[in-house]
């Protein structure tokens, strides 16, 4: 583990003393997030630019299987006793959570901003998008309601209840690097299961305030865990047999191969890849609103959002 002005230990310290680190010129070290613990890892690194300025603003340890397999280990570790905690006290967590990312929404935005490039006020509103599903998480209780219907047949009851399928994966793009995880971890650890999120590796620091926060509002070490890497780690999570579920986001062809492989190791897989997202123009539409809304969803973001307008269609004139 690397020491002194790089030390992974005091990366994301509540101070959010690398911010100024990255502005006095030293690129810090990512670390992957274990057990409540970070370390940096793997035999192989990758430098992250902040797009907007080509400036390098960190490097990042790419996980091989060993390292993804040790984050995974942490998660069926510390599973049992998360999915045993009612969902009262899981609740609690998440309120705790929502509060701490609150008070940390402008260093987290920051964040965004400095390694994905764009501008303050769109990574705001996208850390904005993934706080609403941490308050819809802390519903939880009343979402993971059964139920029961008395004699459905002669002396027959039915009833169903809703359990934690154990250790869940997450595999996040570049586009939406606060958002996108926020839609994942959140729900599935309030469902009482335990969580390997894999961020994608040109803008991993977010996910790591995002985790260490969770810890801070009272989640147990190890049921959330963070691991970077490329392929390789996304491989590693794939075929690992105490990885029960795998969600992606992301290009559709990796989206293919995330399903192809994961269903194919025994695992439920939600891919959702690219679109074609299409923008009709009607005959009696205003011509400059359509024009200026058309250019926004296009182009909005560099692009990137996953509902960007790529195709315009104009019906009659």
């Amino acid at each position: 583990m690397s020491s002194g002005r790089n030390d992974p230990r005091s990366f994301l310290a509540p101070s959010a003393p690398w911010l100024a680190e990255t502005l006095r010129g030293a690129p810090p070290v990512v670390p992957h997030y274990i057990a409540g613990r970070t370390e940096t890892g793997g035999a192989r690194s990758s430098p992250v630019f902040n797009p907007a300025t080509g400036t390098e603003v960190a490097v990042v340890g790419l996980a091989d299987a060993a390292l993804v397999a040790r984050a995974v280990d942490a998660a069926k570790t510390a599973g049992p006793a998360w999915a045993d905690t009612p969902a009262a006290r899981r609740a609690r967590v998440l309120f705790k959570y929502k509060e701490l990312i609150e008070a940390r929404f402008d260093d987290i935005a920051a964040i965004v901003t400095r390694e994905h490039g764009k501008v303050l006020a769109d990574a705001k509103g996208e850390l904005t998008r993934g706080l609403e599903i941490v308050e819809f998480a802390c519903g939880i209780p009343q979402l993971l309601k059964g139920q029961m219907s008395d004699n459905v047949g002669g002396g027959i009851d039915n009833w169903s209840l809703r359990q934690p399928v154990g250790v869940c994966a997450g595999i996040t793009p570049f586009n939406f690097p606060a958002m996108v995880p926020l839609w994942m971890f959140p729900l599935a650890i309030a469902c009482g299961n335990t969580f390997v999120l894999k961020p994608s590796e040109r803008d991993p620091s977010a996910s790591i305030l995002l985790a260490q926060l969770f810890e801070q509002a009272g989640l147990p070490s190890g049921v959330l865990n963070v691991v970077h890497g490329d392929r390789e780690a996304v491989d590693a999570l794939l075929a690992h047999r105490d990885v029960a579920a795998v969600s992606f986001v992301g290009s559709t062809a990796v989206a293919e191969h995330v399903y192809r492989e994961g269903t194919r190791h025994g695992k439920r897989v939600q891919a959702l890849g690219g679109a074609k997202n299409h923008m009709v123009v009607m005959p009696d539409a205003d011509l400059d609103q359509a024009a200026d809304a058309l250019v926004g969803a296009g182009y909005g973001s560099a692009g990137e959002r996953c509902m960007a307008i790529s195709v315009a269609v104009a019906v009659g004139q």
